[in-house]
C-alpha cells in the first residue's frame, strides 16, 4: 500500500476520503480553530489538503494518521509561536478523535461489504454470518458510545487547558507588571524617602539658627521689632509648626507607597519558585490587602484563623485563588457585605472558608458554580471563569473546594487541601 490506499478484506481498495466525510471532520476542525488554532487542516498521503478550517498562523504541529501501521494522511494545526505548547496538545486531541473515527467507519464498510458477498450463501452459513455480524454490530455500537464518551471527556480537558493556560499567561503578565512597577518605583521612591530625612535635618538646622538669630538681635529693639514684624508677614510660626507634620506626613505616605508595592509584588510572587512551602494564613492577609481598595466601603472582614500547617503548592495560583473567590463574595452584595474567612486543620486537611452575607447559591446550581463559563450574573458582568481557574488549581494539587451556604444564608467556598509532608 504505497500510494497511501486501505486495503479491505472484501472489496476494492479505498483513500482516506473514503473513510471520512465533510460532516465528520468540519466539526472536529472548527473545534481545534475554537480552542485557538489559527488553522486546522487534513491531508491525505500525497500532502493534498482534504479539509482545513481557519487561515494563517507561524507555528506548525503536525501528527501522522496511520491505519495498521501505514501512513494515509496528516493532520496539522497551526498558530502563533508563543502558543507552541497548546498547538502540540490541540493536534494530539484531534489525532486521538480522528484516528478512533477512521477506525469505527472501516468497521461499519467492512460491515457493509461483507453483508453483500454472503448474500448467495446457504441458508445455514447466513445464519452463522448473521450471528457473527450481530455481535459485530453490538461491538460497533458499544464502540461509537466510548467514542462519543472520550470526544467529549478530551474536549472537557481542552477547554479546562485552555482556561488554565490564559489565567497562567495572565498571572505571568501581572507578575511582570509587579516587578516593573516595582522597579520603577522603588528608585525614585528611595530618593523621595533619603531626601525627606535630609531635609528633616536641614530644616532642625534652619529653625535652630534662627533661634540663634532671634538671640543675637534681642539686644537691638529696633531691630528686633522690626525682625518680629517680618516673621510676622512671613507666617514663621505657622511654618514652624507645620514643618514637623509636613515632613512626618510624607514620610509615612513614602512608606505607605513603599508596602504597597511590596504587598502587589507579593501577591504576584514573581521572585519565588514555581512551587513551594506556603503559609496559607499570611497569603490570605496579602491578598485582602491587595484588595482593599476593590472591597466596599463599611464591609466587615471576620478572620477566624486558626493555627495550620503549611502546604505545598504555588503561592502566586493560591493568591489568585483566594482573590477569585474574595471577588464573587465582594459582586454578590455592594452594601453591608459581611466577609468571614476561616482556616483550620481538621480530618487532615488544611481547610480554608471564605462566606458571605450575600443571596447565596441555589441548591441546584452549586454542582454547576465550578463549569468553565457558568456564570449566574449578567451578560458583562462576569465570564464564568473565576471559580472554574479556583476548582483547576485545588484540584491540581491534590485538594477539593466545594460550594454550600453560610451561616447567615450567603455563599459559602470550602477549600480543603493537603499538609506539606
Amino acid at each position: 500500500m504505497n500510494d497511501g490506499s486501505l486495503n479491505y478484506i472484501v472489496g476494492e481498495e479505498r483513500r482516506l476520503a473514503d473513510l471520512l466525510g465533510e460532516k465528520e471532520m468540519r466539526p472536529l476542525l472548527q473545534g481545534a480553530v475554537a480552542a485557538g488554532a489559527a488553522r486546522a487542516a487534513l491531508l491525505d498521503d500525497a500532502g493534498e489538503v482534504l479539509w482545513a478550517e481557519g487561515a494563517g498562523g507561524g507555528c506548525t504541529a503536525a501528527m501522522p494518521l496511520c491505519l495498521e501501521g501505514e501512513p494515509v494522511g496528516t493532520l496539522q494545526v497551526a498558530g502563533e509561536e508563543a502558543a507552541r505548547d497548546r498547538l502540540a496538545g490541540t493536534v494530539r486531541f484531534l489525532h486521538a478523535a480522528v484516528s478512533a473515527l477512521v477506525t469505527a467507519n472501516l468497521k461499519r464498510m467492512l460491515t457493509v461489504e461483507t453483508h453483500t458477498s454472503v448474500v448467495n450463501l446457504t441458508y445455514d452459513e447466513l445464519l452463522e454470518t448473521n450471528r457473527r455480524l450481530a455481535a459485530s454490530e453490538r461491538e460497533y455500537r458499544e464502540l461509537a458510545e466510548q467514542l462519543e464518551l472520550r470526544v467529549a471527556e478530551r474536549t472537557e480537558e481542552l477547554r479546562r487547558a485552555h482556561a488554565r493556560l490564559l489565567q497562567q499567561e495572565k498571572m505571568a503578565s501581572v507578575g511582570q507588571l509587579a516587578a516593573g512597577i516595582a522597579h520603577e518605583v522603588n528608585n525614585p521612591l528611595g530618593f523621595i524617602t533619603s531626601n525627606l530625612t535630609t531635609l528633616g535635618r536641614y530644616v532642625s538646622r534652619l529653625m535652630e539658627m534662627l533661634d540663634w538669630h532671634g538671640a543675637a538681635i534681642a539686644a537691638d529693639p529696633e531691630l528686633s521689632a522690626r525682625a518680629a514684624v517680618r516673621g510676622r508677614e512671613l507666617k514663621l510660626d505657622l511654618i514652624r509648626g507645620d514643618m514637623g507634620e509636613l515632613l512626618s506626613q510624607s514620610l509615612a505616605g513614602a512608606e505607605r507607597v513603599k508596602k504597597i508595592v511590596a504587598d502587589l509584588r507579593g501577591f504576584s510572587h514573581i521572585d519565588d519558585p514555581v512551587e513551594g512551602l506556603v503559609e496559607l494564613n499570611g497569603e490570605l492577609e496579602r491578598t485582602l490587602e491587595v484588595m482593599a481598595r476593590q472591597i466596599p466601603p463599611g464591609t466587615e472582614v471576620r478572620r477566624r484563623f486558626g493555627t495550620i500547617p503549611l502546604v505545598r503548592g504555588n503561592a502566586a495560583l493560591l493568591c489568585q485563588l483566594f482573590a477569585g473567590i474574595v471577588q464573587n463574595a465582594i459582586q454578590a452584595r455592594a452594601e453591608g457585605l459581611v466577609l468571614e474567612i476561616r482556616t483550620e486543620e481538621t480530618d487532615g486537611r488544611v481547610r480554608v472558608a471564605i462566606g458571605d452575607n450575600g443571596p447565596g447559591i441555589p441548591p441546584d446550581l452549586r454542582s454547576r458554580v465550578f463549569d468553565p463559563f457558568f456564570t449566574t450574573r449578567s451578560v458583562g458582568d462576569g465570564t464564568g471563569m473565576g471559580l472554574t481557574v479556583a476548582y483547576d488549581i485545588v484540584t491540581a494539587m491534590g485538594g477539593a473546594i466545594e460550594a454550600g451556604e453560610a451561616a447567615g444564608g450567603g455563599a459559602l467556598i470550602t477549600v480543603a487541601l493537603p499538609p506539606a509532608e
